[in-house]
C-alpha cells in the first residue's frame, strides 16, 4: 500500500502561490511594469523575477497556462489587506447618563460631550435614570430626553426614540 507523500514546502495561508510553490511548467508572465512577457517556462521567469529582487506571484491559477506576474509579495499582500479594511468604519457607542433632577448647566456639558462624540462619527446613547420616587414623575424624566434630542438635532438624528426600560428611559442618536 502506497502512502501520500506530505507536502513539504508550506502553503501560503491566502491560497495563493509564489517563487518555488509554483510547480507547471510553462506559465504566462507579466513583468513588474505589467507587460506580458508571454508564455516561458517557470525556471526562467523565476530567473528574471530574483535578479529583478522580486517574486513569481500566480494571480489567475485557474488560466491555462496559469498567469504568473513578477511583484513584491509583501507589498501585494499589504495592499490586499488594506482595500480589505477600508470598507470598516470605526462606530462606537458612547453613553451619556442623566437624572430627572441632573441642572441645566451639568445637562448642557453632558450635551457638548455629546456632540463631540457625534463629530468622531460615534453613535450616542443618553440614558435618563430613575431613583425611588422619581418612578412617579416620568414626565420630568421625559423633558429632560426631549431638551437633549432637541440640543443635539444639529450634530445628529435620532435613531430610536426615547423608550422607558424599567428604571431607565434610552435613546439612541447616531451622527449625521
Amino acid at each position: 500500500m502506497a502512502l501520500a507523500r506530505k507536502n513539504t514546502q508550506p502553503e501560503n495561508r491566502d491560497g495563493v502561490r509564489i517563487n518555488n510553490n509554483i510547480r507547471i511548467t510553462p506559465i504566462r508572465v507579466v513583468s513588474e511594469e505589467g507587460e506580458q512577457l508571454g508564455i516561458i517556462s517557470t525556471d526562467d521567469a523565476l530567473q528574471r523575477a530574483r535578479d529583478a529582487g522580486l517574486d513569481l506571484v500566480e494571480v489567475a491559477p485557474g488560466e491555462r497556462p496559469p498567469v504568473c506576474r513578477i511583484m513584491d509579495y509583501g507589498k501585494y499582500k499589504y495592499d490586499k489587506n488594506k482595500k480589505k479594511n477600508t470598507g470598516q468604519s470605526h462606530t462606537k457607542t458612547k453613553e451619556i447618563r442623566l437624572r430627572p433632577k441632573t441642572g441645566d448647566e451639568d445637562i448642557r456639558t453632558k450635551v457638548r460631550q455629546a456632540e463631540k462624540f457625534l463629530e468622531h462619527k460615534d453613535k450616542v446613547q443618553v440614558s435618563v435614570l430613575f431613583r425611588g420616587r422619581e418612578m412617579a414623575h416620568i414626565e420630568e424624566g421625559r423633558k429632560v430626553m426631549e431638551m437633549v434630542i432637541e440640543t443635539l438635532s444639529e450634530v445628529g438624528k435620532v435613531e430610536t426614540a426615547p423608550q422607558q426600560h424599567g428604571r431607565r428611559m434610552i435613546c439612541m442618536i447616531a451622527p449625521k
